[in-house]
């Protein structure tokens, strides 16, 4: 029975994390299954949670291998839609929100065209701001790993980005 109580208490904690991760991760808004997966399989081996780390590091930790579960079966991807690394635009005028949003689609579609682990590193640091040690646990890096591969993802954004500027041409 406190299995069943420490999860009910870690769902209403980080119920909301575990889905907001897992929308960045799928790149679907349709990721209420995954959540209830990502909690069954929390309750089945609760007992076996050391508190090593934080239960929500851990959480997130189950919903990312049961994605990559669930992609390795239907070997497909998702879009990641694009209003989800959209910030609170306030009150802005109309041109500023059409030019912020021609930036973020387009810092949107390098993100996307990266590989997995950029991909991974720069959704978990920059987009859902987590700290080095939470994105090591969540991706199962070393932390070391963990800020070399995000200083190289936002290098090769920034490279992209640039080159798009200039035309196809990078200055070194």
């Amino acid at each position: 029975m406190g299995n069943h109580v420490k999860v009910e208490e870690w769902f209403l904690q980080y119920g909301d994390d575990v889905y907001n991760f897992l929308v960045y991760y799928t790149r679907s808004y349709d990721v209420e299954d995954i959540v209830q997966e990502v909690f069954l399989k929390a309750l089945k081996s609760a007992e076996y949670f050391e508190e090593r780390s934080n239960p929500k590091t851990w959480l997130l930790s189950i919903a990312r291998r049961l994605v990559i579960d669930r992609y390795r079966k239907e070997k497909r991807y998702k879009l990641l839609t694009f209003e989800l690394i959209r910030k609170n635009v306030g009150s802005r005028t109309a041109e500023d929100l059409v030019i912020n949003d021609e930036t973020l689609r387009e810092i949107f579609n390098y993100i996307n065209e990266m590989n997995n682990a950029y991909r991974n590193v720069i959704v978990c640091r920059l987009i859902l701001e987590y700290s080095v040690q939470e994105t090591s646990e969540i991706l199962g890096w070393s932390k070391s790993k963990v800020s070399l591969t995000y200083h190289r993802a936002l290098t090769s954004l920034k490279q992209m980005m640039v080159k798009d500027r200039d035309g196809g041409m990078v200055n070194g």
